[in-house]
């Protein structure tokens, strides 16, 4: 009976620890959109997979790609299944990419497309919860100055933000659109 009971407390503390870890995580994170319209990542009344991809405007060719193909995807679903997703471009430099830049070239690339910006706090709490690697590194003799190395994976998130799986930088649509329709209902 002893072991039971500790079982259960020790669900009930996870569970717990669990929420109010969510509650600070969404209390902490402010990013911010088109029109500098909060982007509520972690909103539980809206129950659409979270299809989110950290990049940069000024990515010379993984950003680009990985877009264009995370676009291509969407051409090949049908508007019903599209509809139980959410995809959210958010920004690894929001010293440069202000939140209307960011949904302006997220757009670019598909409509439904959501473009992002927070501060570099809020950017750093969510690629350390999902293991997102960037870095800014100098360009000498460039006007650009400086440009973002970093990882290029598509997360899929439910409504709390935990993750379900992940898509790999790819040169085809086929791997977003197996991934999107593994989790279609």
């Amino acid at each position: 009976m002893k072991k039971l009971l500790l079982i259960i407390a020790i669900v009930f503390a996870g569970f717990a620890l669990k929420q109010i870890y969510l509650a600070n995580l969404t209390d902490d994170v402010s990013l911010y959109g088109e029109n500098n319209n909060a982007v509520d990542l972690f909103d539980l009344n809206d129950p659409r997979i979270r299809i989110v991809y950290f990049g940069f405007t000024r990515c010379p060719d993984v950003c680009p790609t990985s877009l264009a193909m995370l676009s291509g995807a969407f051409h090949q679903i049908d508007d019903t299944t599209l509809s139980q997703f959410r995809p959210i471009f958010i920004t690894l430099d929001p010293e440069r990419d202000s939140p209307d830049h960011s949904a302006e070239y997220a757009h670019y690339f598909h409509k439904k497309i959501e473009g992002s910006s927070g501060s570099l706090q809020a950017v750093n709490m969510l690629t350390e919860r999902y293991g997102v690697t960037f870095h800014k590194t100098e360009l000498k003799d460039s006007a650009l100055e400086y440009t973002i190395d970093h990882s290029s994976y598509f997360y899929f998130l439910t409504p709390d933000g935990t993750l379900i799986t992940k898509v790999p930088h790819t040169v085809t649509p086929e791997p977003i659109v197996k991934a999107i329709m593994s989790l279609s209902q």
